[in-house]
């Protein structure tokens, strides 16, 4: 039992819900602690919980029939997983793998519970919904910078997402390619022409970000 649990900070769409069902929710839900780099779901697996982060980041990412690895989204703290959403309220197994990018704390609501509280509480059917439609946006929005932006402006606006407090970022150029849906070739030709225009330098494993202001220009290109 998670009785009077310090997580529900982290989510104030259930801050509403009643006492019975908040009973309900505090009786059936569990902690995870999930260390960096474990397969929290893959293809093919049934949903069994929802899963709402209440620290770390989980990568959700798809793999093609020809191999090519695609990021979704990422979940952050204080969301639940829209893909598992959609498994449970259709009862279908996962398409996608869900990797604990950082260590992830979670909490686990099984399927019963989440049946019974989506009948019965509106609260409960609010925040699991608001959560769908901002996550199906966001994918939507995925899917139109694949099939109508400019790669080198969505290489740019990349680097810039994923720049953390110095200028390297350690990462291949396969794990940037995953991360923009393409193939290595064309990121490693993209990177290259960044390189000779003296925005990064290339090293094993590594891009070193050498001109933000001209990363920057072309990022926010229409």
């Amino acid at each position: 039992m998670l009785k009077n649990p310090p997580w529900r900070d982290r989510f104030p769409g259930l801050t509403g819900l009643s006492d019975a069902v908040s009973d309900l929710l505090d009786r059936r839900a569990t902690s995870a602690h999930l260390s960096k780099g474990s397969l929290i779901f893959g293809p093919g697996k049934p949903a069994q919980h929802l899963l709402l982060l209440v620290s770390g980041t989980v990568r959700v990412q798809q793999l093609s029939d020809a191999g090519r690895e695609i990021v979704l989204y990422r979940g952050h703290a204080g969301e639940s997983c829209v893909l598992t959403t959609a498994c449970l309220l259709a009862f279908e197994d996962y398409s996608a793998e869900g990797i604990a990018e950082t260590d992830v704390e979670a909490i686990l609501i099984p399927r019963d519970a989440f049946d019974e509280m989506m009948s019965v509480s509106k609260e409960f059917r609010a925040f699991v919904f608001e959560a769908y439609s901002k996550r199906i946006t966001e994918l939507f929005m995925v899917i139109e910078e694949i099939a109508f932006k400019r790669m080198d402006i969505r290489v740019a606006q990349k680097l810039i997402e994923l720049k953390g407090s110095d200028s390297v970022l350690h990462l291949t150029h396969q794990q940037l390619a995953v991360e923009l849906g393409t193939a290595r070739e064309v990121i490693s030709r993209q990177l290259k022409e960044f390189e000779r225009r003296g925005w990064v330098t290339l090293g094993r494993g590594q891009i070193e970000l050498q001109d933000m202001a001209a990363i920057d220009r072309l990022a926010k290109l229409p």
